[in-house]
């Protein structure tokens, strides 16, 4: 059956979890009478989780409106998915946008203090 991998958020903690999907036959004469309770299974990732950037080609767009705080790639680095690109102010929250994949930074086309608007190019990469 295929594994499929999801990012959780419990109170502001993010797990990142495996899930398996399993097809059965459902009986329908007998209810499952104690179910199986849930037991976290997974490793803690980074606290903030941001919403998925857009991806677009080779470059990564702004997914929410906000103020760019900090930039800790510059152009020339190599990523890894889930490496940060950037972090952007939204509603007094800090959310750090990631790399979708590896790939090397060709250009970063905002700087910190910028106001970005959802959809504005971030990152764009070689």
């Amino acid at each position: 059956m295929p594994v499929r991998t999801f990012r959780i958020v419990i109170d502001g903690q993010a797990y990142m979890v495996e899930v398996e999907e399993i097809k059965e036959e459902v009986d329908t004469v007998s209810p499952v009478s104690n179910p199986r309770p849930a037991a976290p299974v997974a490793a803690p990732a980074k606290a903030e989780v941001p919403p998925s950037p857009q991806v677009s080609g080779e470059a990564v767009k702004a997914p929410l409106q906000g103020t760019v705080l900090d930039i800790p790639v510059k152009p020339g680095d190599p990523v890894k998915p889930g490496d940060t690109l950037l972090v952007i102010e939204a509603m007094k929250m800090e959310n750090e946008i990631v790399a979708p994949g590896e790939a090397v930074i060709d250009r970063i086309h905002v700087q910190k203090g910028d106001v970005v608007a959802s959809g504005d190019l971030l990152v764009s990469f070689r």
